[in-house]
């Protein structure tokens, strides 16, 4: 046994547990205003946030202390007072930011509220399927890549497409396969008025907010979202099918991308948006896949598993696994055109 590995490997577990612990802070924070009534406040005190948030002193005491601790607030020490800094507000109190954090908190609370199905899961092999998880997965799942796609999909990833912006600009019809929340179709609907847009999934709620979502921003006249598997939505000679964070989620993502040929208009191209993954797990030993691999340990693999479960690609497939099911599917372009921290953007045509 060594001593010193021993105190190291203790020390990076008890700081995974505060930063568990943290995410708790965090998403209290976030629900009851207080980063927001930090941002651009200067150094304040436990008593002026409680003056300004309604919320009470000795509670907001500990946990600007607990915030402080874990860098997400500064203190000065001089002046017994806390403040939040431009770059923490970026990611702790702008919803807009394209690296805004604190709703993604739901889902690995829904992991824990969801761990008994998650137990009986592993020891059966049996599958879980999306809608049998608590509902904060599927609010912080697409919180978690709302603002990701909010920064990239309409000014860099699509423009990377050969072609592809063009087409959206003349009118063409569009399938956002596995669309959630709808917040994808949306922004390209937003920026395409004279194309049209199609959202499938089959989870109902997630189509209700769907709908909800189109609603408010305006753009119903050419958004629809319908309940549809990966294999059966109808066939409207789509110019442009996407595949945004799901492929890896179904049962058959052959058979998947197969329909997605046999729907594709002449010249159309499926665009694929898959979490950022190397193709060997010694390359992907990082924070970031170790979220992914965590995900897809209770989630996505849970999910493709309930639905047979033919290949089950999980969240960290890499460029080469889902390039052969394209081939596989009858593909015979397949390209990298994008990548961020977090995905993989990918361009196919037949």
């Amino acid at each position: 046994m060594d001593q010193n590995k021993l105190e190291s490997f203790v020390a990076r577990a008890v700081s995974d547990l505060s930063s568990a612990y943290g995410g708790v802070m965090v998403s209290i924070g976030n629900k009851l205003g207080l980063y927001k009534a930090m941002a651009g406040a200067g150094p304040i005190t436990a008593q002026e946030l409680a003056a300004s948030t309604g919320c009470a002193e000795r509670y907001l005491q500990e946990w600007l202390n607990a915030q402080a601790a874990g860098g997400y607030v500064d203190y000065h020490s001089a002046s017994n007072t806390y403040e939040l800094s431009p770059e923490q507000a970026m990611v702790l109190a702008d919803e807009s930011s394209p690296v805004f954090i604190p709703p993604a908190w739901q889902t690995p609370a829904s992991m824990w509220f969801d761990e008994d199905k998650t137990l009986e899961a592993f020891r059966t092999g049996k599958g879980v399927a999306w809608g049998e998880h608590s509902s904060g997965l599927h609010c912080g799942s697409a919180a978690f890549y709302r603002n990701g796609y909010r920064a990239s999909l309409v000014p860099e990833w699509l423009p990377a497409l050969e072609g592809v912006v063009g087409q959206l600009d003349r009118g063409i019809n569009v399938a956002d396969v596995g669309c959630g929340h709808g917040y994808s179709t949306v922004l390209m609907a937003r920026a395409f008025p004279q194309s049209s847009f199609y959202g499938f999934d089959v989870h109902e709620p997630s189509l209700s907010e769907a709908r909800e979502n189109a609603t408010t921003e305006g753009v119903t006249d050419r958004v629809a979202f319908d309940k549809a598997r990966a294999t059966d939505y109808p066939d409207r000679q789509y110019g442009l099918i996407c595949f945004f964070d799901c492929l890896h989620d179904l049962g058959d993502p052959v058979a998947s991308v197969r329909h997605a040929a046999r729907t594709l208009a002449p010249g159309g191209t499926v665009m694929l948006v898959e979490p950022f993954a190397e193709d060997h797990v010694g390359d992907n030993l990082s924070t970031v896949s170790r979220l992914f691999y965590s995900a897809s340990s209770t989630i996505c693999c849970a999910h493709s598993i309930s639905e047979g479960g033919t290949l089950v690609l999980g969240a960290q497939a890499g460029q080469a696994r889902l390039e052969r099911v394209f081939r596989e599917a009858g593909f015979s372009h397949f390209r990298l055109v994008a990548k961020t921290p977090f995905n993989l953007i990918l361009e196919a045509r037949l």
